[in-house]
């Protein structure tokens, strides 16, 4: 329930704060008292758009705070939404519009989006009147009306359930048919291929560095060969050598160690540095055999450069790449030799999805059709007595695709005399009308209604007599159902507005 609204700076208001009370309240004036400025109020916390022609003049920003009670029935939409809920299920709204034109909006504190209000809007309040935030007015909320009032919660459910498990199996199998496929499209058989292809080129990680170095030096393949020659006489083959010299260093290392054991590390190292030039030696030869290539050698290498060099290009710029992509195609190989029966299975699950869609659609379908009769029966009768004596409403039913609500759009229509056909309730140009309708769904829906709060706008416009009577009836009736949970306070009154003057606030 609403237990307070606060307004500050807002067109010609400096302060006022409502206290309102449990169930029906009223507030009446004369025409330019400022009742509109308190629905301006209303629809700034519902989430409206404002601009800075509302601040008040001089003023560097307007405010509007409302305090609601019962705030725990959307503890868990408020949690998402990363808002803190108080154990008495308090919940402030503020809305702040600075003379700029820029605003900031807060839900017990929180700072919120101005979409998160809208929608919180939505949930607490409906408001009826010459106003665009009349839910009421769109077919959804039709639909969802006539289900509430038929007592389909369980259907819509069931359907809604339905509906997402179908879903979810339509985007397994799109998904697997999708990673058949790859990226390429590539098929079974071209799959098999790259895998042979890859697997016979027996690629080794830094094979291309290897050989694209090897190619280079066979180009200068006779002169390493000397140069090879060259380095190993001088170390081991010629009539001077380094191992020779080393040899004669040895021993006489040798000698000195059965004299001064403290030799023993020098001997160590020069056993160290004769096996290196030894290994180094080795290398120079092996390398000499390497790049000191015949005719048939070179066009080996030639041969398995281009084998590399192409692979590397077809499968991704580096040897490593395609080793990458051999693992992808050995896993894709797998799944599709598997892929007949997985596909089938999914398939069969999307089929079952459908069926327990339609079915639970055909269920909600049926519901509806029983309920609409019943429904526009009791809204007529509930607008003949709101003055509408010969008007009659109508739930037409249209068949649409299955979706995630159902297999049928809702539509209220009405016609308000004899002779008329019916029309969609957004085509009603006349607010009274207007007002008066939503009064009588509203009544009908008010045990069933899951918004808490409703506000109805110049609902007596152009009714008197007995119809004025029926229409404070059905209000009040509302207000045992809405509003469950003080006086107007006015600290401040702007020009022309008098305490105890034209406007007045009631309950009852």
């Amino acid at each position: 329930m609403l237990r307070r609204l606060r307004i500050k700076n807002l067109a010609v208001v400096e302060e006022v704060v409502w206290e309102l009370g449990e169930g029906f309240n009223v507030l009446t004036g004369e025409t330019g008292a400022g009742k509109s400025i308190l629905i301006d109020a209303f629809l700034l916390l519902l989430g409206e758009r404002a601009d800075k022609s509302l601040v008040r003049t001089g003023a560097e920003g307007c405010l509007v705070e409302g305090e609601l009670g019962g705030a725990e029935e959307f503890q868990s939409w408020l949690e998402e939404k990363g808002v803190e809920v108080d154990r008495d299920g308090t919940l402030v709204i503020k809305r702040q519009i600075s003379a700029t034109g820029t605003g900031r909006q807060f839900l017990n504190g929180s700072a919120v989006t101005l979409g998160v209000l809208k929608e919180l809007g939505d949930r607490l309040v409906d408001l009826h009147g010459p106003h665009d935030h009349q839910t009421l007015l769109s077919t959804s909320a039709q639909r969802a009306a006539l289900d509430g009032f038929g007592g389909l919660v369980k259907e819509v459910e069931a359907v809604r359930s339905a509906f997402r498990q179908k879903r979810e199996a339509e985007g397994k199998l799109a998904d697997f048919r999708q990673r058949m496929a790859g990226v390429d499209g590539a098929t079974q058989e071209l799959i098999d291929h790259q895998v042979r292809e890859l697997e016979q080129a027996q690629l080794r990680p830094g094979e291309d560095e290897e050989l694209e170095r090897d190619h280079a030096a066979s180009g200068h393949g006779k002169r390493i060969v000397e140069l090879a020659a060259e380095v190993n006489a001088l170390l081991e083959t010629g009539e001077e050598n380094a191992l020779g010299f080393l040899a004669k260093v040895q021993r006489a290392l040798g000698e000195w160690e059965r004299l001064d054991g403290a030799a023993a590390e020098m001997r160590s190292k020069n056993e160290g540095v004769v096996e290196s030039l030894r290994d180094l030696a080795r290398e120079a030869e092996r390398r000499a055999e390497q790049v000191g290539l015949d005719a048939e050698r070179l066009a080996e290498l030639e041969r398995r450069l281009d084998l590399v060099l192409g692979l590397k290009k077809k499968y991704g710029g580096s040897v490593e790449s395609a080793l990458k992509r051999l693992e992808e195609l050995r896993r894709r190989q797998s799944e599709l030799a598997d892929a007949k029966g997985t596909e089938a299975t999914l398939v069969r699950e999307v089929e079952a999805a459908g069926k327990k869609l339609h079915q639970a659609c055909g269920k909600l379908t049926e519901g509806r059709k029983q309920a609409a009769p019943r429904f526009a029966k009791e809204v007529t009768g509930q607008l003949r007595g709101l003055g509408f004596v010969q008007s009659r409403l109508e739930a037409q039913i249209r068949t649409e695709e299955p979706g995630p609500e159902g297999a049928e759009t809702v539509e209220l229509l009405f016609a308000p005399n004899p002779g008329e056909a019916p029309r969609p309730l957004r085509s009603i140009a006349s607010s009274g009308e207007m007002a008066r309708v939503m009064l009588a769904l509203k009544s009908v829906l008010a045990e069933r209604d899951a918004v808490p709060i409703l506000i109805f706008d110049e609902v007596d416009a152009n009714v008197g007599g007995e119809t004025a009577v029926a229409v404070a009836e059905r209000l009040r009736g509302l207000g045992r159902s809405h509003q469950r949970r003080r006086r107007m306070s006015i600290s401040r009154w702007p020009s022309g507005w008098k305490k105890g003057g034209p406007l007045r606030s009631w309950r009852g």
